[in-house]
């Protein structure tokens, strides 16, 4: 593995690993505690460390299991002919080989027989969450097949968005969590004042509930809240789909997400939290794909040998809105995926046709200097644009950069976002909230 790799694979793992130590040297106190009987409530709570120890080793074996199988799968992909070119080679000796695609259906299947073996330990302890488990099993498994499909059939967009939605339905329906959203402070003015609605918050009545009593800071958004959450099954399952293009970046950028949403479970199973329940299937749901997911990068990273397709995009993605909505920290998490808010905001002149939009807007590869460039493209009777992307941003700024360094560079920025996301909801949300 390259060191760039090793870096990026490490580092963001490290603050979650230092953690499980802590909780698990926990355990180990309340066992060596002889006034702790099997029966004490905290004997119970004691059980997290056991638990993720449990999830940690369903991960290793899912790691395992995907970097033996991809290079297998992969020959069967050539022979269907599911490959492609990669275009990030031309003018290259590896301009013509054909690389196969959809290899995220390996890690997808792999995920999805860990969490069926997390049903039997997870329910014992949490026979409350076992509906969840069941609906996230049936909601990854859907989009997985979507991806696959996609790849092998190339849906139209206009699929793309409505089918993630379809395939949401079943986090939705057995949601039970909180409708509610509370208000930021500086914008209650404009609900109430002195105790009584404004005319603003008058009019919003019509369409949501606002709690008089909580002087306008909480707001019940009934069925709109379920809208939102379908929403970001959408936004989680197209936004990584649509910031990717070179070797490494899709699966890359997953896992730093991964690893940052792993912390901040682990963060709330350390303080005990009212949600701890939440997080600790969170976590388990993260230690499979992280597992999976880096035994992919290690095939996906510069030179790819295998392309991980639409499958892989739809797959991680639904998987962070499967923990989001079902972990009930959806705001949350929508502050790790800062860059490809970023991108989605900057392509929607492209995306929604108000501009030109060719069918790639990857950055293209010179083959003189061996580094990648801005990509751009021209309509009739307009100017030649660069494609906007923030991978062409990124080469705007930087400069032409190889292949490599320019995935590292993006995925550094996402994991400086991340952090920023963590510090901005442990520090200074409650200067925003009570």
């Amino acid at each position: 593995m390259k060191a760039s790799l090793q870096t990026l694979v490490t580092l963001p793992l490290l603050p979650s690993l230092w953690i499980i130590c802590l909780l698990i040297s926990k355990d180990l106190e309340l066992i060596q505690n002889s006034n702790v009987s099997p029966d004490n409530g905290l004997a119970k709570a004691s059980t997290v460390g056991a638990q993720l120890l449990l999830f940690i080793a369903l991960g290793v074996m899912g790691h395992v299991g995907t970097n033996k199988l991809i290079p297998s799968i992969k020959h069967y992909m050539l022979k269907r002919g599911i490959s492609g070119k990669d275009l990030g080679k031309k003018g290259t000796l590896k301009e013509n080989d054909d690389i196969p695609e959809a290899l995220g259906i390996v890690p997808g299947a792999i995920f999805l027989v860990c969490l069926m073996f997390c049903l039997v330990g997870f329910a014992a302890n949490h026979p409350s969450k076992l509906l969840d488990l069941n609906s996230a099993l049936l909601s990854i498994c859907f989009v997985l097949f979507l991806g696959f499909t996609d790849d092998v059939l190339e849906w139209p967009w206009r699929y793309k968005l409505f089918l993630p939605s379809v395939a949401s339905l079943p986090l939705l329906c057995c949601y039970e969590g909180s409708r509610s959203v509370v208000v930021p402070i500086p914008l209650r003015f404009l609900l109430m004042v002195e105790g009584e609605l404004t005319t603003f918050g008058k009019l919003l009545c019509y369409f949501v509930v606002v709690d008089s009593n909580a002087d306008g800071s909480i707001i019940n958004l009934g069925v709109f809240y379920l809208v939102y959450m379908g929403l970001l099954a959408v936004f989680c399952t197209n936004a990584i789909n649509i910031y990717a293009g070179i070797n490494g970046l899709e699966v890359g950028q997953s896992y730093i997400i991964g690893c940052a949403v792993l912390f901040h479970n682990l963060v709330e199973i350390q303080s005990d939290s009212l949600s701890r329940e939440n997080h600790v299937f969170s976590a388990m749901i993260m230690f499979s794909f992280l597992g999976v997911s880096l035994a992919l990068l290690r095939h996906n990273w510069f030179p790819a040998s295998v392309f991980v397709g639409d499958t892989y995009c739809y797959f991680s993605g639904m998987t962070f809105a499967v923990v989001g909505i079902l972990g009930h920290f959806s705001k949350t998490l929508l502050l790790f995926f800062i860059p490809q808010l970023l991108n989605f905001l900057y392509s929607i002149p492209q995306l929604f046709k108000l501009v030109p939009c060719p069918k790639h807007r990857l950055p293209k590869y010179n083959a003189k200097t061996g580094r990648m460039e801005p990509s751009t493209t021209k309509a009739e009777g307009t100017e030649e644009r660069v494609n906007m992307t923030l991978i062409n941003a990124c080469l705007q700024i930087f400069g032409p950069l190889s292949e490599e360094v320019l995935c590292v560079v993006l995925l550094s920025f996402q994991v400086i976002c991340c952090i920023l996301g963590l510090y901005f909801r442990y520090n200074l949300a409650q200067l925003i909230f009570d």
